[in-house]
């Protein structure tokens, strides 16, 4: 089952049926833990819309309003060794080997929904970076309680040149306007995602695939409701919360994403996130 904002309300879908929820307000329809189980029961006395198919396509929204937007680093092996890469002369390589294998995650806050774009829109580079990647992650949602309720895809958009020039600029390498796209909806489940569940990335260029790569979740060397108790710990969220598990698709060290860049992101079962590129 899958959730949708979007322009007309909030949309859920089970088994390709598309249904109009009652329920108008984002947040209080989203912030459930019984979340299934409710969309399960509405759903009983809706009728399918046959039409809500073309509205996704069109009116999506990011599946955001009150939420903010977390995310976990080096959680994967890859993104532990281009962290330590791009850091090396500054002489932070080894922060990244030592969170990798710590009991303590690395998390940051990554953005407000203001902050944040949603399907179909522009993702922004930095006009003071050089060396701009997406980062293609499952993205958890949780409740308000922190139990974890459904998931998303998301893109950390990153500059890895700030970053590496000293670990201490991660905030301006990861937030900033438009440094977060989530989407297209939530997947919600009645049990964990699939650690088989494959996410993939292609990046075209005037028409032409630039980089791709694919990678199962198994690879994460944390478990996601490891991260998720790690979050909650003395932080509360009263709208519930977004947080990015972290990539383990880096792009090679030569490649910079450019404007007018589409990146598409997929994860298997929740759809596609498409963005281009800009810069203000």
């Amino acid at each position: 089952m899958r959730i949708f904002r979007t322009t007309q309300g909030n949309v859920i879908e089970s088994d390709g049926q598309y249904f109009l929820s009652a329920s108008t307000n984002w947040d209080s329809f989203l912030n459930r833990d019984d979340l299934f189980q409710a969309l399960k029961a509405e759903i009983q006395s809706l009728s399918p819309n046959g039409d809500l198919a073309t509205l996704l396509s069109k009116e999506t929204l990011a599946p955001i309003v009150s939420q903010e937007v977390w995310a976990s680093g080096v959680t994967y092996l890859r993104s532990r060794e281009a962290r330590m890469e791009e850091s090396k002369d500054a002489g932070g390589g080894d922060f990244y080997a030592k969170v990798y294998d710590a009991e303590r995650p690395e998390l940051f806050f990554k953005a407000t929904a203001a902050r944040t774009v949603g399907p179909g829109a522009v993702v922004l580079i930095r006009r003071d970076s050089k060396w701009n990647v997406p980062e293609p992650e499952l993205t958890l949602c949780m409740a308000s309680s922190g139990k974890i309720i459904g998931y998303t895809i998301g893109n950390d958009m990153s500059s890895r040149d700030i970053e590496g020039e000293n670990p201490l600029y991660l905030p301006q390498a990861k937030s900033y306007d438009a440094s977060a796209a989530l989407g297209p909806g939530v997947l919600v489940l009645e049990e964990p995602i699939s650690p088989e569940t494959v996410i993939s990335i292609q990046i075209k260029r005037a028409g032409q695939v630039v980089f791709e790569n694919s990678i199962q979740i198994n690879r994460m060397k944390r478990q996601l409701p490891e991260l998720a108790s790690w979050l909650f710990r003395e932080t509360s969220f009263p709208h519930g919360v977004f947080l990015m598990t972290g990539t383990g698709i880096v792009p090679p060290n030569e490649f910079t994403l450019a404007v007018g860049d589409e990146v598409c992101i997929s994860i298997e079962g929740i759809g596609e996130l498409v963005n281009v590129v800009g810069m203000r």
